[in-house]
């Protein structure tokens, strides 16, 4: 028993527990804007998804918990293929012409022909693995980024990797000190991506060579200050958040940071760029903020009422942010502003055995119920959590959910 509580405090610790009532929106609009956007379609499968799904040329792409890769049309939602990997994915493809690049969570980094979900080549890394400590709360494996012909990630055998896009062939890898389950970003001449060592990597993308290195403060939960967060870039640069509760505004030059932001609460991995503004979803914190991306000045905040992990996806006017109560939120960008709320099957069949009313979310209430990390994992399962960045393509938005259904619906103005 002693171990059961010692695991409970941390899990209790972890995610902050001791948090005030927090009043919830039921409303399908907001603001006097338009409603929430209708579904055109839904699919589902047998495990929950994590990924975005990704939207090329009709179709759209994406992977499970199940080990399958899938292939719709994106207009119907209609199976094209699918392929079956031997390891759980928790990425996104990347897509460069006609071939689509998988990060499997079997270690194996995959090559497909897009329109007929042939195996082009395979790369096998030293082998996947979750973060150890609470590895219950590592939920991505890094996705691929890929550009002029080569492709870049992370893996859980602590390398990051660049690969010919053409034949698979190593260009480069280089070794951190843990895992690596970030998503590059490329800026400049350089890659930055973090690792679960606490240190942010500047690497010379055309090599591999390292530019710098910045480590993170660090936090009593979390004394390595593991770098979770997927890096985005703008402004000379480059945004990460770590499990230190912190944000980090690095010099993409030379390394040292400009300004950095707590968060009293918990993480804040979910970042998105656009222009000058950097646009944050924080977990227990509960809030979606706009900060000056140069200064880290806070021009807005609104509370979304529960954990965001999949950053915003970002247009001229809205935020469309999913939460993990099984929620997608649309924002006007200018203020932050929430229009309208959508929510998941696995939300409306399930809300009910977590939350005692609809208008309002009790955190302390919610952590109760669940009692156990695995508990937490299993409810998130049922409530349909948003852990990705909706995509936006045309007028249609496509959402991923752990209830294991891709939705595509209308997109409002």
């Amino acid at each position: 028993m002693t171990i059961f509580f010692n695991q409970l405090a941390i899990f209790i610790s972890t995610i902050c527990l001791l948090v005030p009532s927090i009043g919830y929106f039921r409303g399908d609009s907001h603001g006097g804007s338009a409603g929430p956007p209708p579904s055109l379609w839904n699919f589902k499968v047998t495990q929950p998804i994590f990924g975005a799904p990704a939207v090329h040329g009709g179709s759209i792409y994406f992977g499970s918990a199940d080990s399958i890769l899938y292939a719709l049309d994106a207009a119907t939602g209609e199976p094209r293929w699918t392929y079956k990997t031997r390891g759980p994915i928790r990425s996104t493809v990347a897509i460069e012409g006609d071939r689509l690049f998988l990060v499997g969570g079997d270690g194996i980094v995959y090559a497909f022909n897009k329109d007929s979900g042939t195996v082009i080549w395979t790369f096998a890394t030293e082998g996947e693995k979750l973060y150890p400590l609470y590895s219950y709360a590592d939920y991505f494996f890094s996705s691929p980024v890929v550009e002029a012909g080569v492709v870049y990630f992370g893996s859980g055998d602590g390398h990051v990797y660049a690969l010919k896009s053409s034949t698979g062939e190593l260009v480069w890898k280089f070794k951190t000190g843990d895992v690596v389950h970030a998503v590059p970003v490329l800026y400049g001449d350089k890659l930055f991506v973090g690792s679960f060592d606490g240190y942010v990597y500047a690497l010379r993308r055309a090599t591999g060579e390292l530019a710098w290195k910045f480590k993170s403060v660090g936090h009593r939960f979390f004394p390595a200050g593991e770098m979770q967060g997927n890096p985005v870039a703008g402004n000379g640069l480059v945004y990460v958040g770590g499990r230190d509760y912190n944000i980090y505004a690095l010099d993409t030059a030379k390394g040292f940071s400009h300004w950095n932001k707590q968060f009293p609460k918990g993480w804040a991995l979910a970042l998105s760029v656009k222009d000058s503004v950097l646009y944050v979803g924080t977990s227990d914190d509960d809030l979606v903020l706009a900060l000056d991306g140069r200064t880290g000045a806070e021009i807005w905040k609104t509370d979304v009422r529960f954990n965001v992990f999949g950053a915003p996806a970002v247009t001229d006017s809205m935020l469309y942010v999913g939460t993990l109560q099984g929620k997608l939120l649309g924002l006007g960008r200018a203020t932050g502003e929430i229009r309208w709320s959508w929510a998941t099957d696995g939300y409306t069949e399930h809300h009910a055995e977590f939350f005692k009313s609809e208008d309002k979310v009790v955190k302390e209430e919610f952590y109760a119920i669940v009692g156990t990390p695995e508990g937490y994992i299993e409810a998130l399962h049922k409530l349909g959590a948003i852990f990705s960045t909706p995509t936006i393509a045309g007028e249609k938005i496509y959402v991923s959910s752990t209830d294991g259904i891709v939705y595509c619906l209308r997109k409002n103005p």
